[in-house]
């Protein structure tokens, strides 16, 4: 297996490559400034790793690896917009620099980008490869409702939740799995267990970002705590100690600022909901291994993947 730094890297190159035809003025700014404070690139990298790990060439799925990264990032420049997000990874987001039209422009163009590097994709998997990524990108959009509808019904259970964050964000990294396989010429069993492995993986990835949220070491993260709690986010956590009976209208009426921060964050954990939450984490993370092992993969390859799950769970806290 290729080394993740040199994933990376080989990444990195595809993606400059295939930006090289467009100008990296007008409508186009947006989309290189974006690009080029992108974060960990996990998705393209599980595209790439799928696709070697199945026994094909890496440059098979740099396709689809350009594709979901295109993809991921135009999400994050609306949803910007939508959150009124000032930052994203310490830089001004796209439409305080840009402005709010030229984002949604730009976003609308890195959309589209992401079809035109699918059409590279080996002719042979490009009608199953264009079925997942659609599909795909309709459940990113419908997670992204289900979260804005989140803040304004009254009744929401932990089930809601959890499908939201599947939709939202765990899919794309299961398709992200799955893209890679197909570009492989992997069979639909094995596609389908690389996609479960990568629903699992975002699934735990999302609860633990919540964990760290709540409970989590601002200096180790380097985010700001309870951001959740401020913002009286639907989390996992929130929808347990809520069931607990523990977060009542007007006991968060009389709290503000850090004060309640601290009373809330007391309350979560005196319910148990950072235990609960913790187990919750635990158990998707070994659906993912349980997964892995069905894919029969050699010791080298399948210490690969359960390392990237076990990084998931040794996150700063």
């Amino acid at each position: 297996m290729v080394k993740s730094e040199a994933l990376h890297d080989l990444f990195s190159s595809g993606l400059e490559k295939f930006l090289s035809v467009y100008p990296t003025d007008s409508l186009y700014a947006p989309i290189h400034y974006l690009l080029n404070i992108s974060g960990k690139r996990i998705r393209p990298l599980l595209a790439l790793s799928v696709c070697e790990a199945e026994g094909s060439t890496i440059d098979k799925a740099m396709p689809v690896a350009v594709a979901v990264e295109l993809f991921h990032n135009f999400t994050l420049m609306h949803d910007d917009i939508m959150d009124c997000a000032p930052l994203r990874r310490g830089q001004s987001t796209v439409h305080k620099k840009f402005g709010e039209n030229a984002a949604i422009l730009s976003g609308d163009a890195m959309f589209s980008l992401a079809f035109t590097s699918l059409e590279q994709s080996p002719q042979g998997s490009l009608r199953e490869v264009l079925k997942v990524f659609n599909r795909t990108a309709r459940q990113v959009c419908e997670g992204q409702q289900s979260d804005m509808e989140f803040e304004e019904q009254e009744e929401v259970t932990i089930d809601d939740y959890l499908e939201m964050i599947r939709l939202k964000t765990s899919v794309l990294l299961a398709a992200s799995c799955a893209l890679g396989a197909i570009s492989a010429g992997a069979t639909p069993d094995r596609v389908d267990l690389w996609y479960r492995y990568g629903e699992k993986m975002g699934l735990a990835f999302q609860i633990q970002d919540d964990i760290l949220d709540t409970f989590g070491n601002a200096l180790k993260t380097g985010k700001k705590v309870g951001g959740d709690i401020t913002a009286e986010k639907k989390t996992f956590i929130w929808l347990y100690t809520q069931q607990k009976g523990a977060l009542s209208p007007h006991f968060l009426k009389q709290l503000h600022g850090q004060e309640k921060i601290e009373k809330v964050r007391d309350a979560m954990r005196e319910s148990g909901a950072d235990v609960a939450a913790q187990k919750k984490m635990n158990v998707y993370a070994e659906e993912a291994i349980s997964a892995l092992s069905e894919l029969d993969l050699d010791p080298e390859k399948r210490m690969f993947f359960a390392d990237l799950v076990s990084s998931v769970m040794k996150r700063s806290s």
